[in-house]
């Protein structure tokens, strides 16, 4: 994975503008995963429910053989903007700070249950 900064934007907070995938790379995506646990159970709050999807995204990007090295492209689907610091800190626990991938946040009016706030997709680059 190559990150690349060009000129224009402002320098992002915790994510890349541009990142190239290494020719022979296999890619691995993950569908949005939420904060649902094995039990099918629903934490409440922004922090909770944030680190949840997280844990629930790391293990997908593990059966698909990657990990947080890997993931070059995060989207989140949030049903809030308030709690984007909270989102931020708990992402810096996952992700690469000194190489980000890159990322999207869209603020939905709901997801497909309404005691969810949050829905994290991943597409990861494992080396070949």
């Amino acid at each position: 994975m190559a990150i690349i900064d060009f000129p224009g934007p402002p320098a992002p907070n915790g994510y890349s503008h541009t990142v190239v995938v290494a020719p022979g790379s296999r890619l691995v995506y993950i569908s949005g995963q939420v904060p649902i646990d094995a039990h099918g159970k629903v934490p409440e709050g922004w922090a909770e429910q944030t680190r949840l999807t997280f844990r629930n995204v790391e293990a997908a990007l593990a059966a698909g053989g990657a990990g947080w090295g890997d993931v070059i492209k995060l989207t989140y689907f949030v049903t809030g903007t308030d709690e984007l610091p909270a989102i931020r800190s708990i992402r810096d626990e996952f992700v690469d700070t000194a190489r980000p991938p890159a990322s999207s946040l869209v603020q939905v009016a709901g997801l497909f249950r309404p005691d969810l706030l949050i829905e994290i997709e991943a597409v990861a680059a494992v080396p070949a």
